[in-house]
């Protein structure tokens, strides 16, 4: 059943991606995330934006890191440059720029 799942998700994240790069001209696609690890997803993906002409771009699977692991590896370097840790009634806000830090 879970491979079943994963190859239907995989079907639709490409076919869904391709289209995309089709729609919109484009000649570069690029994944990335924890999915982008994903060795089903991303042989799929290479075959078929080859197929469409679109180069696909994708870190190697080593650095397809979730973004709950991003974030606890930011939370490292600021205690490790001398910052106190947030406190943990802190609330999550989606929209604040990338760039911008709350301790």
């Amino acid at each position: 059943m879970a491979a079943s799942f994963q190859e239907a998700v995989a079907d639709v994240l490409t076919a869904k991606a391709v289209d995309l790069c089709q729609t919109y001209e484009l000649e570069h696609f690029l994944i990335g995330g924890g999915v982008a690890a994903n060795s089903r997803l991303r042989a799929l993906l290479a075959e078929r934006m080859a197929a469409a002409g679109v180069e696909l771009r994708r870190p190697r699977p080593g650095l397809c890191t979730d973004n709950g692991a991003m974030i606890a590896a930011l939370g490292v370097q600021v205690v490790k440059a001398g910052l106190e840790p947030s406190s943990l009634d802190i609330s999550a806000n989606s929209g604040l720029p990338v760039e911008t830090i709350l301790v």
